[in-house]
């Protein structure tokens, strides 16, 4: 069964080691927290779950993944979701997927959220069929609009609203 709870302190140093595996941190947004330190900041600074978090992922209570959120907008009432990974031997058994479910609707109707927003770098493949299977709609693509590994990426982005979950 997957579930999704806040990190906490314990999970600090799994989270590093998560995030600075060479098969995730290609391509996560170098803002994100990877060092134990940021990684600590984040955790002790989720005070106010309408502002954002650093959720694990679990699978049958085992850390399998991380994914996190944060307010992008208080009047409109819009989230910005980033930094999912998943643990490279728990691929393949759709745990981003499943974990992408709870988590909108977590967000959209317990939190209380009218918009939430992801971003994939064009060349993450993965990602985008990911975002496109966990039910997220596809709004276009910006161009070159992040530097990354030395070059201008493409960012393609998703959003998903609370009628959507109705699809």
């Amino acid at each position: 069964m997957i579930a999704l709870r806040r990190a906490t302190v314990e999970d600090v140093d799994w989270l590093a080691e998560l995030y600075t595996g060479d098969e995730v941190e290609p391509f996560l947004s170098p803002r994100a927290p990877r060092d134990r330190a940021s990684l600590l900041e984040a955790v002790d600074s989720q005070t106010d779950p309408q502002a954002g978090g650093l959720l694990v992922i679990e699978l049958d209570g085992e850390r399998a993944g991380a994914m996190s959120y944060r307010q992008t907008s208080e009047v409109n009432r819009i989230a910005h979701l980033g930094a999912l990974a998943v643990h490279p031997s728990f691929r393949g058994r759709r745990v981003a997927d499943e974990a992408a479910r709870l988590v909108q609707r977590y967000l959209l109707l317990e939190i209380g959220y009218h918009r939430l927003e992801l971003a994939c770098y064009g060349f993450n493949e993965r990602a985008i069929a990911h975002a496109e299977r966990a039910g997220w709609i596809r709004e276009g693509v910006k161009r070159k609009a992040y530097l990354r590994h030395g070059e201008w990426q493409d960012a393609v982005e998703f959003a998903l609203v609370r009628e959507d979950l109705d699809r």
